[in-house]
């Protein structure tokens, strides 16, 4: 299940650029999630552990995908830490979800995420779970 505290948490993992750089490692580009992820998310494609090829920048290493994509990535392979999904953009919300449905993960939001019509979450700071945007709004309004 997905966990969320909106506001402040300061157990929270904030800067998530730089323990990406410090933590990251290469296996973490080898499962099918990262790919679909660097693809959707920043229209990448994995060349290998090492080298992601962005139609933008050209050939990259995983220190220079975006930030939403690493948080993505720190969500999924360290899912007892909290990180700060505020990096993230609306596209990540499908994939916070995915990562939900095989692990229980809980994040930290700054401001209302989009996550769609048909979700299931736990707002900790109410300990409530909603299921759709109005009752998320309401709450995390109170929050951000």
């Amino acid at each position: 299940m997905l966990n969320i505290y909106f506001g402040d948490m300061p157990e929270a993992i904030y800067n998530t650029e730089v323990y990406f750089r410090n933590t990251f490692q290469k296996e973490w580009l080898c499962d099918g999630f990262a790919k679909r992820v660097i693809k959707g998310v920043d229209k990448s494609e994995v060349i290998d552990t090492h080298l992601i090829q962005s139609p933008v920048l050209g050939m990259i290493p995983p220190t220079m995908l975006s930030g939403g994509t690493k948080t993505l990535l720190l969500i999924k392979n360290k899912p007892d830490m909290v990180f700060n999904a505020s990096t993230c953009g609306d596209n990540c919300a499908k994939y916070i979800l995915e990562i939900a449905k095989h692990q229980d993960v809980t994040i930290n939001l700054r401001h209302i995420m989009r996550f769609g019509t048909h979700f299931k979450v736990r707002v900790l700071n109410e300990d409530v779970i909603v299921d759709n945007m109005e009752q998320l709004v309401l709450i995390a309004a109170k929050y951000v």
